[in-house]
């Protein structure tokens, strides 16, 4: 994880190195419950409650991902005085 700031926005990038996602799997994670974990093993939420919190807050949230080399999220918050 990396937080930085830069031109009055706050920056917080998180990454790893599993399997990645399908572009088809990246069109579909903020989506209300979607979730590729098995039947009863998550309700698919998260990641739509995140995006919508972050977008409320008039922040944006990238993602890139490639199969077998990972996934970095990075979020872009503004900064409010």
């Amino acid at each position: 994880m990396e937080t930085y700031f830069q031109n009055e926005h706050v920056y917080i990038k998180i990454e790893d190195n599993g399997t990645g996602m399908s572009e088809e799997t990246k069109r579909k994670i903020f989506d209300p419950f979607f979730t590729t974990k098995d039947v009863g093993q998550g309700t698919g939420l998260g990641m739509s409650i995140a995006f919508n919190t972050i977008i409320k807050h008039e922040g944006e949230i990238n993602v890139t991902s490639a199969l077998g080399k990972g996934t970095t999220f990075i979020l872009q918050l503004p900064i409010i005085e």
